[in-house]
């Protein structure tokens, strides 16, 4: 059995909901900035998460915020927490 205290050691990222075609997945596009390592300037770096969305209740645009879990499916390894602020 799982303590509180290692559920919260789990990642957490926050990111744009940018595709929602599967049924119960969407795909979250992630951003962060990185320091270029020999010029200095910041660079935005973008990864793209499947994330398991039971109620289908993310679309794109959404800002949402999701978590990392077990492995789902083969791709899939991160589930919606909530959405923090739905698109215009």
């Amino acid at each position: 059995m799982k303590t509180s205290n290692e559920r919260a050691l789990r990642k957490t990222r926050t990111g744009r909901v940018v595709g929602d075609k599967m049924n119960k997945t969407i795909v979250v596009a992630v951003e962060r900035l990185v320091r270029h390592p020999v010029y200095g300037r910041v660079v935005r770096r973008t990864k793209r998460y499947k994330v398991h969305d039971e109620e289908n209740t993310a679309k794109v645009g959404d800002e949402v915020e999701l978590m990392e879990t077990r492995p789902l499916s083969k791709e899939k390894r991160w589930r919606l927490v909530k959405v923090v602020r739905a698109a215009k």
